[in-house]
């Protein structure tokens, strides 16, 4: 695995959360069960980011992995080309 993450997609995934559940979000793309974390990340540099929810509500997730406010977007997929 590189040490950069794959970007599986160039927009954010909308989740439906629910207040005080955690979500383990996937940082380096390769996980089958994405935005969240499926272990296949074990073996390299990469490790899940934990979300607490503080409230049920939907927010979004980052699709690109190049957010600075990981796990949830910023934006940073408008860089993409």
């Amino acid at each position: 695995m590189a040490d950069e993450p794959f970007s599986p997609q160039s927009f954010p995934y909308a989740v439906e959360v629910k207040a005080g559940q955690r979500y383990w979000w996937c940082a380096c793309g390769q996980s089958s069960k994405q935005p969240f974390c499926d272990g296949s990340h074990a073996g390299s540099s990469f490790s899940p980011v934990e979300y607490v929810a503080t409230e049920s509500a939907l927010v979004y997730f980052c699709g690109c992995k190049l957010s600075e406010g990981k796990p949830l977007c910023d934006g940073s997929h408008s860089q993409l080309s």
